[in-house]
C-alpha cells in the first residue's frame, strides 16, 4: 500500500512487512500486543491480515485462527494480572486513592458475577474495552474455561469483520477504518461521560460531608449520676 507518511500507515506496512515474514502466526503476535497495549489499533492490525491472506501469503482461516488465538493469548495475559491484584490489594489500593473507595471493589465484582459472561462476550468487540474487560474477569476469578470460551467466540466475530474486511477490500481496506474510528469516538466520549458523572457525584458528596462538619458527641452520662436520678424521691 501507499504511504502517506502517516503514522497509520507506517504501522500497517511494519505490520504487513512482520506477517510477510514469519506467517499468519505475525499477526497472532501482533494482536496479543493489542490487547496488552490497546492504543494499538486491532482495526488496522486485521485489516493487514486479510490483506495479506488475499495476497496469498497464507490463507483465510490461517488468519482468523492465529488472530483469535492472539487475542486469548493477550486476554489471559491481564486476566492473569487481575488475579495477581485480586480483590483484597483493590480494596487497599481504593482506600488510599481519592474519591474511591473499598466499597466500589465489591459492588463491581458483585456486579462482574452476574453479568461478567455478556461483558466478556460483547466486551471483545468494543474498542478499548475490548482488552480492559479481562482485568475484572481476573479479580472476579471468573472460570478460566468460561473465560477462554467467551473471549475466543467474541474475539471471533470481531475478528471475522476486520480480517474479511482486508480480504475482500484489498488495498481499499481503510474504507472500513472510518467505521471503526467513529465506534472508537462513540465509546471513548460515552467513557468519557461515565467518568464525569462519577466525579460530580463523589465530588458533590465529599463537599456535602464537610459542609456538615463534624457529628456533635453525645456526652458520656456518669454512673453515679444516673443512680441518682434513678433513685426515687421520699
Amino acid at each position: 500500500m501507499a504511504n502517506d507518511g502517516s503514522w497509520l500507515s507506517d504501522l500497517a506496512d511494519g505490520i504487513t512487512h512482520l506477517m510477510d515474514v514469519v506467517g499468519a502466526w505475525g499477526a497472532g503476535v501482533a494482536i496479543a500486543a493489542e490487547n496488552l497495549f490497546p492504543p494499538l489499533p486491532s482495526e488496522v492490525i486485521l485489516p493487514m491480515a486479510g490483506l495479506a491472506a488475499s495476497r496469498g501469503s497464507f490463507t483465510l482461516f490461517e488468519a482468523l485462527f492465529w488472530t483469535t488465538l492472539g487475542s486469548v493469548v493477550g486476554a489471559f495475559a491481564l486476566y492473569g494480572l487481575g488475579r495477581l491484584l485480586g480483590m483484597q490489594r483493590l480494596r487497599r489500593m481504593f482506600e488510599v486513592i481519592p474519591l474511591l473507595k473499598p466499597e466500589d471493589v465489591d459492588s463491581t465484582v458483585t456486579w462482574f458475577n452476574k453479568h461478567g459472561g455478556k461483558a466478556v462476550f460483547f466486551g471483545r468487540m468494543i474498542p478499548i474495552f475490548r482488552s480492559l474487560i479481562s482485568i475484572p474477569a481476573g479479580v472476579a476469578k471468573m472460570a478460566l474455561w468460561k473465560f477462554g470460551l467467551l473471549t475466543a467466540a467474541g474475539s471471533l466475530i470481531w475478528n471475522s469483520i476486520f480480517v474479511g474486511a482486508g480480504f475482500f477490500l484489498g488495498e481499499q481496506w481503510h474504507i472500513v477504518d472510518k467505521y471503526a474510528d467513529v465506534l472508537q469516538y462513540v465509546v471513548i466520549a460515552v467513557a468519557a461521560a461515565a467518568v464525569a458523572v462519577f466525579l460530580f457525584v463523589r465530588i458533590r458528596a465529599v463537599v456535602r460531608a464537610r459542609a456538615r462538619g463534624p457529628q456533635t458527641a453525645v456526652e458520656p452520662v456518669d454512673a453515679d449520676d444516673s443512680a441518682e436520678a434513678d433513685e426515687p424521691t421520699r
